[in-house]
């Protein structure tokens, strides 16, 4: 493929959020952009080289993480994370010209919409049905349809505002006026993205042995390093009940010293530990480093201790003085 001109892929159809997400890559608006059906969807089209990069839906400020994302990036050929996007969600409800908000007895939407608006339905109509969708974009176009099975759906307001045959029914439905959805843009493994200071590691660590203690083990090669977590989610493996694996989200970067010997440390208790990336974080908030975990402090760490095997003075010296004596 021409690096001029590349394609991308995202969790379609046209008008979706996840759109919305990946025309913040700068180059997104002058390049192929492919909808997909759904993440697996998305993610093999990267897979197999028929697109560059996937956007895709991974967590939800509301709902937490996207299962179908989460679970899709952790199993098959393995994939990298190169940049997040964070997009504030507003929800209207759309039917055709001339019905009225009283003859809605069926909803259409996706689930993570769904969730985010049921208080509002529950008080504006109360006993609607929910029609699950493959996406808020979808279930609106779907109303256009001969036959659609449903009265109405929830979707973004650039939906409706570029569907003449739809018409807005309620605006800024949702419940939690706040709502941001954060999206991952995922392609091949290769070059991983600089490191930024305001970086963001991901990722998968099944759980070795269930036993107790075993998830404390995976938690304190963070915490022993100074390496805080901003996400940690269980999702089982499919392989038989009460076998899980972590999906879990670090501030840094795996070139940064400590992150990189945390890293190492899970890759000791848990062999099968897959790397998903790491990448500048959205917000551009930089991790607060304690001093004895920076590169610095790792360095001559790693410098005293290759001095004491190497027989030099610098093992044997001691920064204590001895207490004068009474």
């Amino acid at each position: 493929m021409s690096s001029a001109r590349r394609t991308y892929t995202f969790l379609g159809p046209e008008g979706t959020f996840t759109e919305a997400a990946l025309l913040q890559v700068p180059d997104a608006a002058e390049s192929v952009r492919i909808p997909s059906s759904n993440v697996n969807a998305a993610l093999d089209r990267v897979r197999d080289g028929s697109a560059d990069a996937a956007m895709v839906p991974i967590e939800n400020s509301v709902e937490g993480g996207v299962t179908a994302t989460l679970d899709a990036i952790a199993t098959g050929q393995e994939l990298r994370i190169i940049r997040e996007a964070l997009v504030p969600i507003s929800f209207v409800l759309v039917a055709r010209p001339g019905v009225e908000l009283s003859q809605i007895r069926r909803i259409s939407t996706h689930g993570h919409a769904w969730a985010q608006c049921r208080l509002w339905v529950d008080e504006h109509i109360p006993g609607a049905e929910y029609i699950p969708g493959s996406s808020t974009a979808a279930a609106a176009m779907g109303l256009l349809e001969d036959g659609a099975h449903y009265d109405a759906a929830i979707c973004a307001p650039i939906v409706a505002a570029e569907q003449p045959g739809l018409q807005v029914l309620a605006e800024n439905i949702g419940d939690n006026p706040g709502a941001v959805t954060r999206f991952i843009l995922v392609s091949r493994p290769g070059v991983l993205p600089a490191r930024t200071g305001a970086d963001k590691t991901t990722v998968v660590v099944p759980l070795p042995e269930d036993r107790p203690g075993a998830l404390m083990e995976i938690l304190d090669q963070f915490a022993t390093r100074g390496v805080n977590l901003s996400r940690i989610e269980s999702r089982p493996t499919g392989q038989y009940l009460g076998h899980y694996f972590f999906s879990i989200d670090a501030d840094g970067h795996v070139g940064d010293a400590r992150v990189a010997d945390a890293l190492a440390g899970l890759h000791r208790i848990s062999p099968a530990t897959r790397f998903l990336g790491s990448y500048g974080r959205a917000d551009a908030q930089a991790p607060v480093v304690p001093e004895h975990t920076s590169d610095e402090a790792f360095q001559a760490a790693h410098a005293w201790v290759k001095g004491i095997l190497a027989g030099d003075s610098l093992g044997s010296e001691s920064p204590v003085e001895a207490s004068p004596s009474a």
